[in-house]
Order: C-alpha cells, then structure tokens, then sequence
C-alpha cells in the first residue's frame, strides 16, 4: 500500500505541470482570482495544439516565477464546451489575455516560450520595475532571464528619463527595474549606472556576468548596447530570438534545457564557448549560439538533418551570404574549432539541398534543381521564366498543361528557356523569395540578380504577351506584342 502511494506520488511530481487547468465547473471563480493571465482554449486533437503545447509549458514555468507571477492557464473546449461557447471559440488554440477573470485582449503574439514570455510581462505592470529594498533587488536579479538595473542618486536626472524610454522601448525584449535607494546602491557598488546582469544559468569563465554602460545617455546608443551584451558569447537562440543574430553563425544543437537539465546543457555549451573565446580574442568575426534540437527542428530539415539523435551536439553553419554548413564528425572542441577556422577561411563546401540533376533534361519545360540552377536559370546567355512549384499544390497542378503548351510554343526561341523547380525538394536561392506556390519569376540575361516576379494572368496567351514585350531581345517566333510573325515563303 505504501509503496503504490509513493509511487503513485512520484510520477505525479514527475509530470507536475505549471499550466494551470480550468473547466466549466470552476473557471469563473478561479480566473477571477488573477490580475493578468493568458488562457488558451484548446482540443486534444489540435495539431496546432500539440505544438505549442512544450513551447506553453516553458513559458509558464519561466513566468510563474515572475514579479508578479502571471499564471498560464489552458481549457479542453471538448469537455468544457460552456465556457469555451462563452468566449466565441471557433478555432484553436484561441488564446485570450485575461485580467480579473474578464477578457483584456486576443493574444495574436509569438507561439514559443520566449515570445510568450516577453509579451506577457511587457502586459504585467510598468515598463520598468522601482526596486526600493536589497530583497527586491535581490529577487529581481534570481529570476531566470537576463535583467538591466538603473541605479541612480536622482531619478529626475537625464540618465534616469533616457533610461525609461529604453525600457518603453525594450519591455518585450528585456526585463528593467530602477532604484534611487542608497541601500541598494551600496550593496552593488553603482551609483548612476546602467547594467546588464546575466542570469546565473548563464554564467562561465569565459565571459563577465555583469556589464556597465559607459557612454552616452542616447536612448539609442543604450538600446544597442544591451541588444549587443544580451546576446553574449554563446546565447541561446530559439525561434522567438532567432532573427536578432548575425552571421557568420555557427549553432550546436543538442538537448537545451535550462529547466530540467542545466548541468548537462551548460556542459555543452561551455565547450562551445572555449572555441568563441579563443577566436574572439584572436579578433575573428564570427557568432556562436546553442539550440534546442526538437524546437528547431524546421532549422535542422533546412541541412538535411532530418533525423538528429545521440547526445552530443550537432552543429551547423551559415555565412554572410547566407549559405549552408554542416560540421562532419562527432562533436569535440578540435573538430569545431576546425570547423569554424575553415569557414572563415572559404575551405568549406556549402550543404545544398538539391534533387539529382536530371538527365537528360531535353523537354520543352526544362527541370531546375539547385545543383544546376546556376547553369539552367542564371545563364547570361538567355532569358528564363522559372516557375517554383509544390507536387501537392492544386494551382500548380492546373498550371501545368498550360506551362507545358507554353514551353511547347517556344521551344525554338534560341535566346529563352521556360523552367520549374520543385521548391520544397531544392534550395530556393536568393534573391528569389518563394512563400506560395506556384510563384513564377522572370530573369532576363545580364541581370540575372533582379529576377522580376510574374504577377501577370496564368493562361497561356497572358504568359507569351508578357514574355514577347519583356524579352531582351525580340522572340524569334513572335512579335512585340505577342502576334505570331508570319513565316516568308
């Protein structure tokens, strides 16, 4: 009996989750209960659902331990159809901002952990927290999440209004809080200062914990200062921050964790922070960042890791021009080391997502992958219209007799090609920016780096009128203005 108390104990610890669940039975009076909360209304089948659901849990974990907390709050519309028809659910997750037990506003913000929780504590009280005892400093500081302190004598002074207007301008990136009490003062040893202190799960050898601004009182100078020094040597980068890093940018991906498993994701991490160090020291320019392996998956399909496992991390590569690599080998401080030395120094082979170059590749519509889409598409001798396409997509399929009776027709024009991609098989490379399908690109020779993007009719008249008046050099087969040219006797 005590044994099955125990464990039953045990496995109820183990699964504890800092969501908070409501029903019809219980909702009103408890979300009543809450200042601010978010709630989501959700189905157990939502595939929507079941992706935010890990990225939910993070954030109410990091926001529970909040000043103040600010409860995460989830209801199953499949059981709680009363509530959830109360507050017009149609669609899921629906997410609502509460406050008081009343709704304050329809959530449409970031879907991962970080995002999450950046908007909510910017909803949770002033931009910039008045500390006005050491414990609340001191608490302040214990929180998970990077944090900037102003510690000023008057708070009327130029330093103290530029430094709420950082905060105004920063609170969904940063947390800040202010004082002009001596106490605190003395006990941090700053006196009109503005730092930045790193969260204790982030502090190493190899970089200071604690960072003090020493220039200007420019809104603009400070808000770039703590962009830059909130990064640090090896952040952690997630989908709600991923856009903030430059390149080039080497990530390790493993099993980061900072809340069930610190010790092993610093264990990592710390080796990836050696070889930064020794390269920053050495002046080389590059940018290092570590990542959850499962959260950006998406990232890791982009170089081909479909399928990542083992315990040690994988990491990959972009440069400023944005192209792909992958470090072979296992992990370890030489290989990456190498790896990274290789890259700045051009040895490396970018990874290129690509189907096999078809051969041969003799039909009217030519097939561009990523290995020949220099040779076929950025070819100076000819004109190309390129269509990128998805084997599933309806519109691409009812396209296609038409883009084939097209490429029929001018089959014999010696100066263009008509071409298409299977996007979601190959790398699509820049310039061109493909988010629907089918997109349609023009790229005339000798400017081959601005392709004009086809926004004409899709019928095979409205495409030989577009390219007849748009071609470098006058078709063969047509005139001008689209009209086939008569063939002398």
């Amino acid at each position: 009996m005590n044994i099955l108390f125990y464990l039953t104990s045990f496995i109820s610890l183990a699964f504890a989750s800092d969501v908070l669940e409501y029903t019809d039975s219980d909702f009103a009076s408890k979300a009543a209960t809450h200042d601010l909360a978010l709630i989501e209304f959700f189905a157990p089948w939502c595939g929507h659902c079941k992706k935010l659901a890990p990225e939910y849990e993070r954030a109410a974990t990091l926001l529970k331990s909040n000043d103040p907390p600010v409860p995460l709050i989830k209801v199953d519309c499949t059981a709680n159809t009363e509530t959830c028809g109360k507050y017009g659910v149609s669609g899921y997750p629906t997410i609502k901002v509460f406050r008081n037990g009343e709704v304050s506003e329809d959530y449409n913000g970031p879907r991962d952990a970080d995002g999450i929780v950046k908007y909510m504590r910017s909803r949770a009280g002033p931009t910039s927290k008045e500390l006005k005892t050491v414990e609340e400093a001191e608490k302040f500081l214990s929180n998970a999440e990077y944090g900037v302190i102003g510690f000023f004598s008057n708070g009327e002074s130029e330093l103290a209004k530029t430094f709420q207007k950082v905060a105004d301008a920063l609170s969904m990136e940063m947390r800040f809080a202010h004082t002009t009490e001596q106490a605190i003062r003395d006990k941090y040893s700053y006196n009109d200062d503005v730092v930045l202190f790193q969260p204790k799960k982030y502090h190493s050898k190899f970089e200071e914990s604690v960072s003090k601004y020493n220039d200007d009182a420019a809104v603009h100078k400070i808000k770039a200062w703590i962009q830059k020094k909130s990064l640090g040597l090896c952040p952690e980068r997630s989908q709600g921050n991923a856009d903030k890093f430059k390149k080039p940018l080497v990530v390790a991906y493993y099993e980061v964790d900072y809340v069930k498993n610190e010790k092993g994701t610093n264990y990592w991490r710390n080796r990836v922070m050696k070889v930064a160090k020794k390269l920053q020291d050495a002046g080389k320019e590059v940018y290092f960042a570590i990542s959850n392996s499962k959260d950006m998956s998406y990232e890791l399909g982009e170089f081909g890791l479909n399928d990542v496992s083992g315990d040690k991390p994988v990491v990959a590569a972009r440069d400023t021009s944005d192209r792909k690599y992958i470090m072979p080998g296992e992990f370890s401080i030489e290989n990456l080391e190498k790896f990274v030395n290789d890259l700045l120094d051009d040895k490396l082979e970018p990874y290129l997502k690509s189907e096999p170059v078809p051969s041969p590749n003799d039909e009217p519509v030519k097939v561009a992958v990523a290995k020949n889409f220099d040779e076929l598409v950025n070819n100076d001798e000819k004109d190309v219209l390129i269509e990128f396409y998805a084997p599933w997509c309806g519109h691409c399929k009812s396209l296609e007799p038409k883009y084939k009776e097209l490429a029929e027709k001018l089959k014999d024009e010696p100066e263009l090609t008509i071409a298409k991609m299977d996007a979601t098989a190959n790398d699509v490379p820049k310039p061109y920016e493909v988010s629907g399908f089918p997109t349609i690109y023009f790229a005339p020779k000798g400017n081959k780096k601005n392709p004009q993007k086809y926004n004409g009719g899709r019928e095979v008249d409205e495409f030989l009128k577009f390219l007849a008046k748009e071609s470098t050099n006058e078709l063969k087969g047509y005139t001008r203005q689209g009209k086939k040219k008569k063939t002398e006797l």
